[in-house]
């Protein structure tokens, strides 16, 4: 990632902009997957952590993009109902186990190792480590799938007290279509690690991107062939195949790596065992995290049948903005932050990771806030046509205010976690991780009584923002610093730029709402307009502030010759 010229600011400022520089460059100048013979000169190597971030980016926010399609498509078929509700705790079960085996487990425990055998040139090894990965997962994950399709009617109940009847048997059944999801995504996640430890993150940035695509395609294809409820099925099927071609995507992306598989299966190999070992904490990590959205459910199910699907709903939208850019940042940046981890140069690993945060906040702090005035207009035009209905388009837009104020915060999340992944610290992860759980199940036992859905998803932001200040927290203390006066006067600016955007995004479209109506090109016109404008005024506030963020952020856009 390419970092701003130091801004006339004290000396601290500029020594830490100097020494985010240094980190790139260091970064750039290694290539874990050089090899003789190939052509790694530092001439191909110029930018290109910017290269692969701005790509990454532009990629995930097609794939947000195709998300939001599908997320619409599926709306209008089903709307927020009892069955988009069982589907939505039937997929998320399923989801919850694949987290502890695909490629947010695997990448934290398995690159900063294979990294490592790529750096000492032992190819060799490295291969036959990544080999034995890819056969145990299959094995395993195989066992687990057929185990869970035999248990599922005694486990799923668990995951949704409030269900009866009809709606939990076709949750049940639901959940059984959908679990084969966690063989293919587990083999992807080692696939996906092997890529991005050669710095190839093209295939793993698309390959949503089609997922989505695959999933509209079959929605259109199979809803009209069944009735009732069963029309969920086809959602289930759709998921189904889109994963498989998730999977081949980055399978196919192999062949551009020295990579050769083989049949040995040497899971007594202590690269295998050193994997496995990390990896353990950082799936109890990732596991708590992710089951933060499974504990919304279950909350939700004791507020309504519809509320799960709420829920879910507007958490979709809530990941536009989240993947497009800060989960660019912390994939994109990984790699390099194990690699300064693992040769102990930690300045520069808190120097990369600090810029990174204030990248963040750039983008996602007047995200947040144009959400949080925008809410219902957003859900209106994304989903209120077919089965979605206005009372649903208030029960949604609620719970995506509500979410709104933790995007900032889980954006720092994410990439801090990645950061004690890379210094192969996973068990301070692991217990924050347990922590953000813990106050977000009791924020959200507290207030779904009360507040509904939007107490509920307020429970999960308490947790994540407590989990955020425990982390920096340790952190600062790891690396002697955390550059925290530039990130607070980063941050102070990007707020008042931020509530600026907030207020004339909602006079626009307040404005424009009331001349041209609620018909969808008046709402295409009018929220286009509101955001358009508030990014604008966003933008030159920044420039007028001196926020270095959006020159670096600028110089990921570089104009063709």
């Amino acid at each position: 990632m390419e970092t701003p010229k130091a801004p006339d600011s004290p000396d601290r400022e500029e020594e830490a902009a100097v020494a985010s520089d240094a980190a790139v460059r260091a970064a750039e100048a290694f290539e874990p997957g050089e090899e003789p013979g190939g052509d790694f000169s530092p001439g191909s190597q110029a930018g290109r952590i910017a290269r692969s971030t701005a790509f990454f980016s532009v990629a995930t926010a097609a794939s947000r993009v195709a998300g939001l399609g599908r997320e619409i498509v599926a709306a209008s078929y089903y709307g927020v109902s009892g069955p988009m509700s069982a589907f939505t705790i039937a997929f998320q079960v399923p989801n919850l186990v694949r987290i502890f085996f695909s490629d947010a487990a695997l990448q934290p425990a398995f690159v900063p190792i294979f990294a490592e055998q790529l750096d000492k040139k032992n190819y060799r090894e490295a291969f036959r480590l990544a080999s034995t990965l890819l056969l145990l997962v299959t094995r395993v994950l195989g066992a687990i799938t057929a185990l869970f399709v035999l248990v599922a009617p005694v486990v799923m109940p668990l995951f949704a007290p409030g269900f009866k009847g009809e709606i939990l048997d076709l949750t049940v059944t639901l959940s059984q279509v959908l679990f084969p999801i966690l063989i293919l995504l587990g083999v992807s996640g080692v696939v996906v690690g092997i890529l991005n430890s050669y710095d190839r993150f093209g295939a793993f940035a698309i390959a949503p991107l089609f997922w989505n695509l695959t999933i509209i395609l079959l929605l259109v294809v199979l809803a009209p062939m069944f009735e009732g409820q069963d029309r969920i099925y086809a959602y289930a099927i759709g998921i189904l195949a889109g994963t498989l071609v998730q999977l081949l995507i980055p399978v196919f992306d192999l062949r551009n790596t020295p990579f050769k598989f083989g049949w040995s299966f040497e899971w007594r190999n202590p690269g295998v065992r050193r994997v496995l070992l990390l990896m353990l904490p950082v799936t109890i990590s990732l596991g708590l995290i992710n089951f933060n959205m499974l504990i919304n459910s279950l909350f939700g199910s004791l507020v309504s049948d519809q509320a799960p699907a709420a829920i879910d709903k507007a958490f979709r939208i809530y990941q536009l903005p989240q993947g497009i850019f800060s989960v660019a940042i912390a994939t994109v940046l990984f790699p390099t932050l194990a690699r300064f981890a693992a040769r102990g140069e930690h300045g520069n690993l808190r120097a990369t990771m600090a810029n990174g945060m204030r990248q963040i906040l750039f983008v996602l702090v007047p995200a947040a806030a144009a959400v949080l005035v925008l809410s219902e207009p957003m859900i209106r035009l994304v989903y209120q046509r077919g089965e979605f209905t206005p009372e649903q388009t208030t029960l949604v837009a609620t719970a995506l205010f509500w979410f709104a104020f933790s995007l900032p915060t889980n954006g720092l999340y994410l990439l801090q976690t990645r950061t004690f992944f890379s210094l192969q610290r996973p068990w301070l992860a692991t217990g924050l991780a347990g922590m953000d759980l813990a106050v977000s199940t009791l924020a959200a036992w507290l207030l779904y009584k009360p507040f509904g859905a939007g107490g509920i998803v307020a429970g999960t932001g308490i947790g994540t923002t407590a989990a955020v200040i425990a982390q920096a927290a340790i952190l600062r203390s790891e690396f002697d610093g955390l550059e925290l006066r530039r990130l607070i006067s980063t941050g102070t600016r990007i707020t008042i730029a931020a509530a600026a955007l907030a207020a004339v995004s909602f006079g626009v479209w307040d404005l424009l709402d009331s001349a041209l109506g609620r018909g969808l090109g008046g709402q295409i016109v009018s929220l286009g307009s509101a955001l358009a404008v508030g990014g604008a005024v966003y933008l030159a506030l920044a420039k007028l502030m001196k926020i270095a963020e959006l020159e670096q952020i600028m110089r990921l856009l570089p104009s063709r010759r």
